[in-house]
């Protein structure tokens, strides 16, 4: 079974000493205000900055592995969709895929229904295009953990679910994906959500539960109104304006 052990993970300034344990495939949402230490977290697990600690992907550090292997253990999608480099979709794809199976290439074309956009430069695709274009990339290695930010962002509803389905389906392949996600409603989704704010882990439970602790209201400024819908919890001593 696919687990992740990461130990003392740290940013200067952005990500005080953390500890992350995923011992099973699953399907794990990052939460948290804007500039909490969401995307930090994630590229120190990635190791795509010089960030303290270890990552351990089923019981193997990952760093000091070599780029082909490490490919196998991890893939990292950034938050920024810009892609200057003038390259085909199905090459793109194919850097990061292994040679000695070409088969999964076509088979990503054809799940993210990339088919008729396999030969145009990526750069001249729109946000949500290249959006899939690097989802299939994260997954062309067979990864055995994939850490994405925030994936679902610039999608139409269509590939909003899509991706879901993607997503459970590769956890039913016995991977781990860690999303960081700001659309409270997509939480039901998940099977655990990590609250990051400040730098730090704050609160780490089933989606239900930190919907409902007070902690996240405080964090977020936010009440839960009903299904799906919040208000904005403002201080007793807050004046409104006029």
């Amino acid at each position: 079974m696919t687990s992740l052990v990461a130990r003392g993970l740290a940013l200067a300034t952005r990500l005080h000493p953390t500890d992350l344990v995923i011992s099973d495939p699953s399907l794990v949402a990052l939460v948290g205000p804007n500039g909490g230490g969401k995307t930090s977290l994630l590229r120190s697990i990635a190791r795509v900055e010089n960030a303290a600690g270890n990552v351990f992907v089923d019981g193997e550090c990952v760093d000091g592995t070599p780029p082909a292997r490490r490919r196998r253990l991890l893939s990292f999608m950034p938050a920024s969709r810009d892609i200057t480099w003038p390259i085909p979709v199905r090459d793109l794809l194919g850097l990061g895929a292994d040679a000695e199976d070409p088969s999964r290439i076509e088979a990503l074309l054809h799940t993210l229904e990339l088919d008729l956009l396999a030969d145009r430069p990526v750069n001249q695709l729109s946000t949500g295009e290249r959006a899939r274009v690097l989802m299939a990339r994260a997954m062309a290695s067979h990864p055995k953990l994939i850490l994405l930010d925030e994936p679902l962002s610039n999608l139409d509803p269509y590939w909003v679910i899509r991706f879901l389905e993607i997503f459970r389906q590769a956890v039913h392949a016995g991977k781990i994906l860690i999303v960081s996600v700001h659309d409270l409603s997509q939480l039901r989704h998940f099977d655990r959500a990590i609250l990051v704010a400040d730098g730090a882990v704050q609160l780490d439970k089933a989606p239900a539960e930190l919907l409902s602790d007070e902690r996240f209201e405080n964090i977020f400024r936010i009440t839960l109104a009903g299904a799906d819908e919040w208000t904005v919890k403002q201080p007793a001593d807050q004046r409104s304006l006029r």
